[in-house]
Parts: structure tokens; C-alpha cells; sequence
């Protein structure tokens, strides 16, 4: 069951202003959504009804499968004290109270204060050091942490962010990503307002909104798994030809958030990060093997076989690699008789039909 379901989500302003028009979608559990388009399409009138903030004209905001349009104001307030974690591009803290009271603010309105856990959760943003300190001693990015503090002290099931790097640096705006990297692989489930396309491609999925409306969805998720390919074959020839798949290197390359994707990488057990270079792990050899060997295979395939120009051999296998099936892949091996290395001398790594038994002849 989806986490949140928007349906025909409208919000028309004194009558006549539409800021959103017949948005829907659906968000799942753990799923990370960036939300972008130009200013006053609609992005923060779609975050203020996620959050109970406001309430729609028409249409319904489902989260749980209830109505957030139709609960009274007393239970908007319980929803968004219990369910939403938020973080603004304006911190919202309090002048007059540290970083740890700000935090245990949140716990107030939850009718539960611990000082232990609000410290517990600026040391999970890196603000150990910082707990005593008030706003105003603290740098931009600081002052995001606490906020970012704030929103997860409760334990909430989604957490909206509006534009929460617009007003950092760049070294901020980095410290600050990562942390919403973590929340996603811990499951959190994200809904992030951004005008950065570096930004709105870490996400899972991006809506995009023009003039209030939905003018389209893409999907990430494919296309990092696509750049986690060719990055395991990137490491694969590095170490074919007796280099170290040294970090410098890899992030030369035309890929966005190398780090990021190889952390991912990390957790999926594809690779082993080292200080200053990456290693293959036995399931991301494993992987990078039977997609080099695809390559190679299907290069050799349009080359021999169709007599297709070099180029256009490699551009078509490319594109064969992605899409070529274990039992595919091990026929065209066959048919070629199990070749050895691809058009230009390098080795096609052998599979399971190459190790077979040639039956007996009689």
C-alpha cells in the first residue's frame, strides 16, 4: 500500500489562482521523490498540503489511507506533530534557544521532551560539539543540521524538504545531501523540493510542475542502476589492464555523483571502498563479468557475424548489454563457437556454456 496517494490535488487561491491543477500520484514507503519546476509552479502549495499545512480545493491528499483535507484543525496539528518531519530553506529555529532546546521544541509539541535523545540527534547530524551553542553562533549549515535534527526527533514516516540547500555553500549543501542519503537508506521516506537538477537526480523519482500541473515524472532509480554498470566496468578494466581503480580516476568520469553511487555500490555489496580506490567484491565481479562478457560477446556478434562497422558495433552492443538474457547471451556464445576475446584482442570472460562438456562424437 502506498505511503501517501494524491488524487486530483487542486488549491485555488481567492477564487481564481490556481497553484495546483489535478496533481496525482503516489508515494511509497522508502521511496525518495525530488519535486522541481520553475518559481510559482506549485512546488511548495504541493509540500504545505502534504503536510497538513493547508487544505486542498478539490482532490484529496491520502496519507495512510486518510483524508488529510478532512481532518479539523486539532487533528492537522496532532497529524503533522506525529507523522511529518519538516525542513525549510528558512531554518524556523528560535533565536533565543540553543540548538539542543530547538530540537526538544519538536518533543514539546509531542507532549514528550528528552534532552538525551534531542543530543542524540544533533550527534547524528555532527553537532556534538554544538548542543549549547544559539542560532546565531551558529554557521548555515549548522543552523540546517539543527533543523534537519528537528524534523526526525519524533520518528516521522515522511519528511518534507523545501528547498533545504537554497541557502548554503557549496561544502554545506554537501554535508547537508549526505544526510538525506543516509535517511534514505535507512528507509525514510523523502519528499524534497528543489530547483537544482543535481539535486532532483539523487531522488528515486522526479515530478516535475509547470503552471500547477504535473508535467512529467522520471524515473532515477533505472538510470543509477545503469551508472552502477558501468562503473563495475570501468573497475573491471581498470584492473584488466593492471591499474588500481583509483577514486581520482573513476570521478573523471562523465557520471554525476560518483561518490554517491559508490556508496550505494558499497551497500549492495558490489564493491569494497578503500582509501583512495575501489575493489570489486566476488558479487560485483560476478556482475561485472556477465556484462563485459555481454558486450563483448554482441560486439563480436555485429561485427562478425553482420558485418557491422566498427563504431556502430560498439554503439549497438552498448545497448545489447543491457537487455540480453543469461540463456540469450550463452546462445549467441554458442553460436559463435565460444570465442575468446572480442574484435579488439580483449578477453570475453567464459560462462557456464563454455565450461560445459563437449557431448562425444561417434
Amino acid at each position: 500500500m502506498s505511503l501517501v496517494t494524491v488524487e486530483g490535488l487542486t488549491k485555488i487561491y481567492d477564487g481564481q489562482v490556481a497553484a495546483l491543477e489535478e496533481v496525482s500520484f503516489a508515494l511509497e514507503p522508502g521511496e525518495w521523490i525530488s519535486v522541481m519546476g520553475p518559481s510559482g509552479s506549485g512546488k511548495t502549495t504541493l509540500i504545505n498540503l502534504l503536510g497538513a499545512l493547508d487544505t486542498p480545493t478539490r482532490g484529496r491528499a491520502l496519507f495512510d489511507g486518510t483524508d488529510l483535507g478532512a481532518l479539523d484543525p486539532a487533528a492537522r496539528t496532532r497529524f503533522r506533530a506525529e507523522k511529518i518531519g519538516f525542513v525549510f530553506q528558512a531554518f524556523h529555529l528560535v533565536p533565543y534557544l540553543t540548538a539542543v532546546e530547538n530540537v526538544m521544541l519538536a518533543q514539546y509539541f509531542h507532549s514528550l521532551t528528552d534532552e538525551r535523545q534531542a543530543r542524540r540527534a544533533l550527534e547524528r547530524v555532527g553537532l556534538a560539539h554544538r548542543l549549547r551553542h544559539l542560532p546565531a553562533q551558529l554557521s548555515a549549515g549548522e543552523q540546517q543540521r539543527v533543523a534537519i535534527a528537528r524534523a526526525l526527533i519524533n520518528q516521522p514516516k515522511l519528511i518534507l524538504a523545501d528547498e533545504p540547500t537554497g541557502n548554503l555553500d557549496e561544502q554545506n549543501e554537501a554535508v547537508v545531501m549526505q544526510l538525506f542519503h543516509e535517511l534514505h537508506r535507512e528507509g525514510h521516506t523523502l519528499v524534497v523540493v528543489t530547483h537544482d537538477p543535481t539535486i532532483g537526480r539523487l531522488a528515486d523519482r522526479c515530478l516535475e510542475l509547470q503552471h500547477g500541473r504535473l508535467a512529467g515524472i522520471t524515473i532515477y532509480r533505472e538510470e543509477r542502476d545503469e551508472v552502477m554498470d558501468h562503473l563495475l566496468q570501468q573497475v573491471w578494466m581498470l584492473r584488466e589492464g593492471n591499474q588500481t581503480a583509483e577514486l581520482a580516476k573513476l570521478r573523471r568520469l562523465e557520471v554525476l555523483d560518483v561518490s554517491g553511487i559508490l556508496g550505494r555500490m558499497a551497500e549492495r555489496g558490489l564493491v569494497d571502498l578503500h582509501e583512495g580506490h575501489v575493489e570489486l567484491t566476488l558479487t560485483g565481479e560476478r556482475r561485472a563479468g556477465d556484462l563485459i562478457r555481454r558486450y563483448r560477446l554482441a560486439e563480436r556478434l555485429f561485427r562478425d557475424t553482420f558485418a557491422v562497422g566498427e563504431d556502430e558495433a560498439e554503439t549497438t552492443a552498448c545497448q545489447f548489454e543491457h537487455i540480453l538474457s543469461p540463456a540469450v547471451t550463452d546462445r549467441i556464445c554458442a553460436f559463435l563457437a565460444h570465442p575468446r576475446t572480442c574484435p579488439h584482442g580483449n578477453t570475453i570472460p567464459a560462462g557456464e556454456c563454455c565450461r560445459a562438456p563437449v557431448p562425444a562424437t561417434h
